[in-house]
């Protein structure tokens, strides 16, 4: 009241609306004004580099534009690159079914099978012997045996793994019905009475086509990124001085020995289907006879084909192209090593002789090679 009078009194009514209005439009200012900035157009945010921001019309706009336009176009993928992968799956199936399942596999694949024995054809990626990781062949030999005998609930029938496989291989793998056949078996084996014969897919032509590797092998440590071990050659001989001859030397004492019978089968295009007969049982001893001693590597062996390295197997161009693969992709190749036949001496009264076929991937990969598969009368 005492404001209104005075300003009634002095008759200026616009500087007392002036005096009235002043405090709040401070107030209002200090709360609402955000500065000179937010009065700027797109443009002159742009032009001053702020970034603009978006509106709703904007991102509507924008999510439009992101449906209409169509995915990126994948790179075509070879008919055996998707081969490649889906073994690769299969494989990794096989070792993370349940123990029925596999046992139903090995059921169907029953090559022979008597009183003593039971061959089965093994399947690439599955462990023969337990493995706490995954399902393996023995893990699962309970199961199978009571398939065999028909699920019957009071069966005393067993078996016994007696001759397996490395995880990568596949073919001949023998099982014994009781603990005698298993003992009869292994005796055979450690005398070399077991003949066990394999088909590898080489990089390379060995020279001469026909012959026995006769080189004892050794474990030996490799330094590097990815310290690890690995088998290699112990020779007992090298070169003289004079280069003109050789000379014997002392055997390592952790030497293996190690004789392996090979045989060309057929070549093509700088590849080869080997016919490998191991006389006796060091590890690995084929792999590395091939790749070390005969410099013709088994396609897919990605351990033994780098001397002091582990990386995935090297192709030459013309065998990629062949297979249709490109180098960045080899690391899923599979190692082409195939039991291909077993002859057992006085097993059930009679010789036991089996073969195995070859698997789908591997008589696949021959074709593209331009390999061919022996007669019959040759592979006997």
């Amino acid at each position: 009241m005492n404001s209104c009078r005075r300003i009634a009194r002095t008759g200026d009514w616009s500087s007392g609306v002036k005096t009235l209005l002043t405090p709040f439009r401070s107030r209002t200012n200090c709360r609402r004004d955000p500065g000179p900035a937010s009065f700027l157009t797109r443009g002159q945010a742009t032009a001053a580099g702020e970034k603009p921001r978006l509106t709703a019309a904007d991102l509507a706009r924008k999510v439009q534009q992101e449906r209409k336009t169509p995915p990126a176009a994948e790179a075509p993928v070879s008919a055996q690159q998707k081969r490649v992968e889906e073994l690769k799956r299969f494989s990794l199936q096989l070792q993370n079914v349940h123990p029925n399942v596999l046992a139903k596999h090995l059921l169907r694949s029953v090559l022979y099978q008597d009183k003593d024995v039971v061959v089965i054809s093994k399947p690439h990626g599955v462990p023969f012997r337990d493995d706490s990781r995954v399902t393996s062949i023995s893990s699962v030999l309970p199961v199978l045996s009571k398939m065999m005998d028909g699920m019957k609930v009071r069966s005393d029938s067993q078996l016994l793994p007696c001759l397996g496989l490395e995880k990568e291989m596949t073919g001949v793998i023998l099982l014994a019905r009781n603990k005698e056949a298993a003992e009869h078996i292994l005796n055979l084996h450690r005398n070399n009475q077991v003949t066990r014969k394999y088909w590898v897919i080489t990089v390379g032509v060995p020279v001469p086509s026909e012959g026995v590797i006769d080189i004892p092998i050794i474990e030996r440590g490799v330094a590097g990124p990815r310290p690890h071990y690995k088998m290699a050659l112990s020779p007992l001989f090298k070169m003289n001085d004079a280069g003109d001859g050789v000379t014997k030397v002392r055997a390592h004492r952790q030497a293996h020995p190690a004789v392996t019978r090979y045989r060309v089968l057929d070549s093509s295009g700088g590849c080869s289907l080997v016919e490998l007969q191991p006389l006796t049982g060091a590890k690995h001893q084929m792999r590395v006879h091939m790749a070390l001693a005969v410099a013709c590597p088994i396609l897919g062996d990605h351990k033994y084909s780098h001397l002091d390295k582990l990386a995935p197997q090297k192709l030459p161009e013309r065998v990629l192209g062949k297979l249709g693969l490109e180098q960045s992709k080899i690391r899923h190749l599979p190692l082409y090593l195939h039991a291909r036949q077993l002859t057992l001496p006085q097993v059930s009264q009679a010789d036991v002789d089996v073969s195995c076929p070859l698997p789908k991937y591997f008589t696949q990969t021959l074709k593209r090679l331009h390999l061919s598969l022996p007669d019959k009368k040759e592979d006997q």
